[in-house]
């Protein structure tokens, strides 16, 4: 039997997918697959998909002809393309033209857009749905849209983060010593500085928490175009925040934390609370997209943009190391129920199959 040849496709690439094409990539050369990773070249530098054994060819994020048409010829000998997100999905139906590949697309992310662009991406992810084999979405939410726009076939597909190495006692203690909170307690939160992470309510909670005493040092692990906007906040407003940008120690300093904040507007499976509860750092996010789905009864969930509510139980759970004990343990345990990077690469490998059966054998 021939060595089956997939071509996986990204766009800019968010932290969860780009992370998870490497895991993906990585897993089908280890089974014997001919894997060809196309991504703009700066996400090689940071995920390193030549180091998974995968073909690294670099293409822009743009859907002009001579990115169409470096796509096509990477694509040429494709058994199956896989393209991770709508754009991805409308570049890779361009480049096969027509061509009799099965295209199976991962939605990891619901675009957030407003106005004229907010029904551009829309429309793209029509295009994409109807393009796809199968659409395979990463939390329920994100199936039920892909169903919506046209999908023949959407299925669910949870993504799991790469497991992050434990850190050693030693490296938190100096981790927080570094951050200036030996003697105070430190809570972080991950991710990019842009609108949708929810970094302006963020403050708006860390001003009232400022009277607590000792005030908690909160820590945010990002970097982005919010970052002016929010670092004035913290100077004019004086608040106990510091914005250190991104850290390659990122682990390290989340597992020192007392506590872990998501905010955000709208999340999938998110990276940042999958490391929190794998690290046993009790978590306190927002009830939004699959954040419900992904943490179950292990995290402190909060409505979107009431800072009152963030800021009441991040002071309840500061004051109550107890409960933290027992959230800890909870985060650990629903973790464990994930499903691992291993059935992730087996359940995509089992739609590779499928799709690339003869007609008459495929299932009906």
């Amino acid at each position: 039997m021939s060595q089956l040849r997939t071509v996986q496709v990204l766009g800019g690439g968010s932290a969860g997918s780009s992370a998870h094409v490497s895991s993906l990539a990585a897993g089908l050369v280890a089974r014997g697959v001919h894997v060809t990773v196309c991504a703009p070249a700066e996400l090689d530098h940071a995920y390193d998909y030549s180091g998974t054994g995968a073909r690294f060819t670099p293409v822009p994020r743009r859907s002009d002809p001579v990115s169409v048409a470096a796509l096509r010829a990477a694509c040429t000998t494709a058994d199956i393309v896989h393209a991770h997100g709508p754009h991805a999905a409308v570049r890779a139906a361009l480049a096969l033209g027509g061509r009799r590949v099965p295209l199976v697309v991962t939605w990891h992310a619901r675009a957030h857009a407003e106005g004229a662009r907010r029904r551009l991406i829309r429309l793209m992810e029509r295009r994409a749905a109807r393009a796809a084999a199968v659409v395979l979405g990463t939390t329920s939410d994100l199936v039920d849209g892909a169903r919506l726009r046209g999908a023949r076939d959407a299925r669910l597909a949870p993504v799991s983060a790469p497991v992050p190495h434990l850190p050693a006692a030693a490296h938190t203690g100096k981790a927080r010593a570094e951050l200036g909170a030996v003697e105070r307690p430190l809570v972080i939160a991950c991710g990019s500085l842009v609108p949708h992470h929810g970094y302006s309510t963020l403050l708006d909670a860390a001003r009232l928490w400022h009277e607590l005493d000792p005030a908690p040092l909160l820590v945010v692990v990002g970097e982005g175009r919010d970052r002016a906007a929010l670092q004035r906040r913290i100077r004019n407003e004086d608040l106990p925040v510091r914005l250190i940008g991104d850290r390659a120690d990122r682990v390290e300093l989340l597992a020192a934390a007392d506590l872990a904040v998501l905010p955000s507007s709208w999340e999938e499976r998110s990276v940042a609370a999958q490391e929190a509860l794998r690290l046993g750092v009790p978590l306190v996010a927002t009830a939004v997209g699959g954040v419900p789905e992904l943490v179950g009864d292990a995290a402190e969930l909060v409505p979107y943009g009431n800072a009152e509510a963030l800021a009441r139980v991040v002071a309840r759970l500061l004051g109550d190391p107890r409960r933290r004990a027992e959230m800890s343990a909870a985060g650990l345990a629903q973790a464990a129920s994930w499903p691992t990077e291993d059935d992730t690469i087996a359940q995509v490998l089992s739609v590779y199959d499928e799709l690339t059966q003869p007609l008459a054998a495929r299932p009906r």
